[in-house]
């Protein structure tokens, strides 16, 4: 079980962060997005001046962002993304169901041109009518965001569910591998729902009129949004476990041959 201890603040290391986010209404819309972020070191980029850095994030196989630093020292951006724009047939005018489930298979591709090993951090969480970000609504759980992870044989489920700390809305999954360049990952995930359970709390009133009953139905989460940003981390190989703790906070144990990742601790 993997131990959880105070993020390192060891200087930052070579590293690319790449943040991309989503959301989606439960009244069918789609809102606004997480601008990508990126930390890295002047020094280590000055020596490998022939080499890049780049990470992007997928979603059904589509490119939704990405971030890169180039050969000529400049970073290259395709601005922010969007997850879950086209869940919905907006055309149609199709409304999320609660408990219908849709494809959502999240991947990263090393657009660089050096090898790296990548994370992905997703976090899921709810807003109320006003706007108001969820975080003590114990009726109206984060896991009812049923992001359906697969390929637990490559990606890595930093589990912290022991943690009194720990919060179902943050997710972190470590691809094992190393990622060579010009390749992606397999998904972490394949499809997304929305537990039903946010539909059954409902007050119905009725009132007659003639002989006809006329029946109104209040859901209790009627104008609730819910959330989804993912953010893609990669590390070069060279010195991986050294750069991991710089810059991801953690320490990683490796394979003899140093091609993946065996454990993570905190």
């Amino acid at each position: 079980m993997m131990k959880r201890k105070k993020k390192s603040r060891f200087p930052l290391k070579p590293a690319l962060l790449l943040g991309a986010a989503g959301v989606l209404l439960l009244a069918s819309t789609v809102g606004s997005t997480r601008a990508a972020l990126t930390y890295y070191n002047e020094e280590y980029f000055a020596q490998v001046s022939m080499s890049s850095i780049g990470v992007a994030l997928l979603e059904n196989d589509v490119e939704v962002c990405r971030r890169e630093y180039t050969d000529d020292g400049q970073w290259v951006d395709s601005g922010e993304g969007v997850l879950l724009k086209n869940m919905l047939d907006e055309d149609q005018n199709e409304k999320l169901v609660p408990g219908k489930v849709y494809q959502e298979e999240l991947s990263v591709a090393n657009v660089g041109n050096i090898d790296t090993f990548v994370r992905v951090i997703v976090n899921r969480y709810w807003k109320n009518s006003e706007g108001k970000t969820i975080t003590k609504d114990t009726m109206l759980e984060p896991e009812w965001i049923e992001l359906n992870l697969v390929n637990d044989d490559v990606w890595l489920y930093d589990d912290r569910s022991d943690d009194p700390d720990y919060s179902p809305e943050h997710m972190v999954l470590y691809y094992r591998d190393i990622l060579p360049a010009n390749m992606k990952t397999e998904p972490l995930s394949d499809t997304i729902r929305i537990n039903p359970e946010i539909a059954r709390d409902v007050t119905v009133s009725s009132r007659v009129e003639g002989n006809v009953t006329h029946y109104t139905y209040e859901y209790r989460y009627d104008g609730y949004s819910f959330y989804l940003d993912a953010e893609v981390n990669a590390v070069q190989t060279h010195n991986a476990v050294d750069a991991i703790r710089s810059a991801w906070g953690v320490d990683v144990t490796l394979s003899e041959d140093g091609t993946s990742i065996t454990g993570v601790s905190h």
